[in-house]
């Protein structure tokens, strides 16, 4: 009798960790009105198929536009949210915490981001790490090579607790076009720290699905699942911003 209670424990505990779908949701936080979480769906082998962020409508509708920016301009850390990931997410990708960026204004440069929108950090490093990253000279001079990086990504903004953003100039918003998503890479100490869409709220708003490449480095510094493709899905009163199409790569 007592095995059989351990062992009628051990599958209910199961099946509380993971559902039909292969899918484990990190714990809810609170953003504005609203709720966002992460969620990475694994395949039978258990790698990653998936990886998302997802935003319920509530946080798109209540999220403040046009407030005054921070003194200084650039990111505005009052509208920063750190979003946990599931233990299995850690274990089967490169990235270990999520945080989620709310710009009322856009940021710099003027003309180009500085319309309302969300930066979206996978970080790799564990939020410890990232609070320590304030030296500038780590941010601004040592940096990743340059197969480290896609071909037309080119540095920008050095931000403390955050690291270097490199901007993707073959983006539309630098060819005619107004800004509506991107993606950017971060780094910082001479590593790629982060992954980084960044999407403007009138785009997730009006977009119901919605598909793009993201743009890939010749080298990688550690063997891992990396994502190919950025997505992003509305359903059922949440939007899903997601990175898919992981492939296994080496380290070189």
């Amino acid at each position: 009798m007592i095995i059989l209670l351990a062992a009628t424990t051990l599958l209910v505990s199961c099946g509380k960790e993971k559902n039909k779908d292969g899918i484990y949701k990190g714990s809810e936080v609170s953003v504005h009105e609203g709720k966002s979480w992460s969620a990475v769906k694994l395949n039978e082998e258990g790698a990653p198929e998936q990886f998302s962020l997802v935003l319920t409508d509530a946080v798109l509708n209540s999220v403040p536009v046009g407030t005054p920016p921070p003194p200084g301009g650039g990111h505005d850390h009052s509208n920063e949210f750190i979003i946990p990931i599931h233990k299995k997410a850690a274990q089967a990708t490169p990235f270990q915490f999520l945080m989620l960026n709310w710009n009322p204004n856009g940021h710099e440069p003027a003309g180009v981001y500085d319309s309302a929108h969300f930066d979206i950090h996978f970080y790799m490093n564990p939020r410890s790490e990232v609070e320590s990253f304030t030296d500038m000279a780590k941010i601004d001079q040592a940096l990743p090579g340059p197969d480290y990086l896609p071909a037309q990504h080119v540095p920008g903004p050095g931000v403390p607790k955050m690291g270097k953003h490199w901007i993707d100039i073959g983006s539309p918003e630098f060819n005619g076009q107004q800004f509506s998503q991107t993606f950017i890479y971060g780094s910082y100490d001479s590593k790629i720290v982060f992954y980084e869409p960044m999407i403007t709220l009138k785009f997730l708003k009006n977009t119901f699905t919605f598909e793009r490449p993201i743009p890939q480095p010749a080298r990688f510094a550690e063997t891992g699942y990396y994502p190919t493709k950025m997505k992003v899905r509305k359903h059922d009163g949440v939007t899903e911003i997601t990175l898919d199409g992981f492939v296994l790569r080496q380290a070189s």
